[in-house]
């Protein structure tokens, strides 16, 4: 499974709009810099059609050690950053996990078929 890295978001916005790289670069970067700070002083971050990010704490929750039977510890709270994608992106995941779902039946029912065992 390949993966989508900062380089490959400046290439492709550098080739669909004449750009030059660096420039590109520049304007990711503040973007990325300035979603980080909003949410570094509690400040959620809401991008259309994409989803929202919001700082929120944890709660405390006691942790256990498993090489030390008997042991607990208080884990305390941290700030973390939630995510909540927005409607457009959700109806294509979704619609990404249809698709997976019927190529893994279908491969189920080849391998059934040709008497194989399931992986």
């Amino acid at each position: 499974m390949s993966k989508l890295t900062k380089r490959d978001i400046v290439v492709a916005i550098s080739n669909q709009t004449g750009m030059v790289q660096h420039d590109v670069f520049e304007v990711v970067q503040r973007t990325l810099d300035h979603i980080t700070n909003s949410l570094a002083n509690n400040v959620a971050v809401e991008l259309r059609n994409f989803g929202v990010f919001q700082p929120r704490l944890t709660k405390p929750r006691v942790g256990r050690n498993p090489n030390l039977p008997g042991s607990s510890f208080v884990i305390p709270p941290r700030a973390t950053v939630k995510f909540k994608a927005g409607k457009i992106m959700r109806q294509r995941v979704e619609k990404l996990s249809r698709e997976l779902k019927e190529a893994a039946e279908k491969k189920m029912a080849e391998q059934a078929a040709s008497g194989a065992q399931p992986a």
